[in-house]
């Protein structure tokens, strides 16, 4: 394997982000096309960023947050964070103690890490279920995880979501949705309710995902829990600083969900393109994806043969992307720990009017390149840690 832990994949999205400089200095920002559906933006006037002080600005833009976070989250009281991990983290610091259990359900493995390395870090038992018949909830357990949309953009069926939250509401227990993407992708795509609406006493979204927002975290839910989180999040420093506040404000007034929407349909006609020569390509709500598996099995029907993991495979098809065609995908520039899953997202602003045709070319293309690469692993290595 190429990269072997946490320290090489910082390594790896440290390369990436140097290959993203290179980019822009030599072609401008034109040349990249972010297909994360992580892009995010930093909307503000001259006048709002004069008032970016350190007490100034939560003066000024926190009770904004609230009524927008609110409209956005459902709730009764909203919390800024540094990270979607950050609420997390806050909140297993609050809730849970030495010896308690944390019982989670998601709609596919794998889940998030930041959610057992919390639980590891306060001495917590943890499990995670996907079957809804295996579920359970033992007596020591002191909070029940959802995960609304998983890091590959598989949505929970809304009535497992109400069952799992009503089965944690019968022992009084309750349950925080870890809704990093879901909370627009569950909403505008697959018409379910917010995650408050479905009975959930706390819900963290990821303010970058799908929306134009920075990369933050935005807590809401029952005021009690809320305020508990929020004295952790001030005792180790999780608590998001008046530039974060203040671009969350914004990103969350200006999110709609035409792109989203307008992603749906433009899928269909990419994957078929694709599905012409390519087997690996599934759908997703608002694109197209490459497993590690599915990669895999592409290279084993070509009879391509590479010394490289499955993950080092996607890890390298990124940087293949990135570097030869300015496409920036998750695998490249994701932090440690994050899916391997080489995804397309068509709702992000870069691609949301290329014709598809071109796009196609481009990814076509460099599988060719990656294909040829994956054979030489010294030279494969020298591109992921550029």
């Amino acid at each position: 394997m190429i990269v072997n832990n946490s320290l090489d994949e910082v390594k790896k999205r440290e390369s990436a982000l140097k290959i993203i400089k290179e980019i822009i200095n030599d072609n401008g920002r034109d040349s990249l096309y972010d297909v994360t559906g992580l892009s995010g933006g930093f909307i503000a006037n001259d006048d709002e960023l004069d008032l970016l002080e350190t007490y100034v600005g939560p003066a000024i833009f926190e009770d904004e947050l609230q009524i927008v976070g609110k409209e956005h989250l459902g709730g009764e009281k909203v919390l800024a964070v540094n990270r979607t991990s950050s609420g997390i983290l806050a909140s297993i610091l609050a809730l849970v103690n030495e010896g308690d259990h944390v019982s989670h359900f998601l709609a596919e493995f794998p889940a998030h890490p930041s959610i057992p390395r919390s639980c590891a870090i306060v001495g917590a038992s943890y499990d995670e279920f996907v079957d809804i018949d295996k579920f359970t909830i033992p007596e020591n357990t002191s909070l029940v995880v959802v995960t609304g949309s998983t890091m590959d953009h598989k949505v929970i069926d809304e009535e497992l979501f109400k069952k799992v939250i009503d089965m944690a509401h019968e022992k009084d227990i309750p349950v925080l949705v870890d809704d990093a993407s879901g909370a627009r992708l569950r909403t505008a795509v697959f018409n379910q309710a917010k995650a408050t609406e479905l009975g959930a006493d706390l819900v963290v979204t990821s303010t970058d995902k799908l929306m134009p927002g920075p990369r933050g975290g935005l807590m809401a839910g029952r005021e009690e829990l809320i305020d508990e989180i929020k004295v952790k999040a001030n005792q180790f420093g999780l608590e998001a600083q008046p530039p974060l506040i203040l671009a969350m404000v914004n990103g969350i007034k200006n999110y709609t969900e035409e792109n989203l929407v307008k992603a749906i349909s433009r899928k269909e006609e990419f994957y078929e393109l694709l599905s012409e020569k390519y087997e690996m390509f599934e759908k997703t709500p608002t694109g197209v994806m490459v497993s590690e598996d599915a990669l895999k099995n592409q290279l084993e029907k070509l009879n391509v043969k590479t010394e490289l993991s499955k993950k080092d495979c996607c890890f390298l098809w990124a940087m293949v992307l990135l570097k030869d065609f300015g496409i920036i995908t998750i695998p490249a520039v994701g932090m440690p720990g994050a899916s391997a899953t080489i995804r397309i997202d068509l709702s992000t602003q870069d691609v949301i009017d290329i014709d598809l045709n071109e796009l196609y070319e481009k990814v076509d293309q460099s599988f060719e390149r990656f294909l040829d690469l994956s054979q030489d692993v010294e030279k494969s290595k020298e591109l992921i840690f550029y």
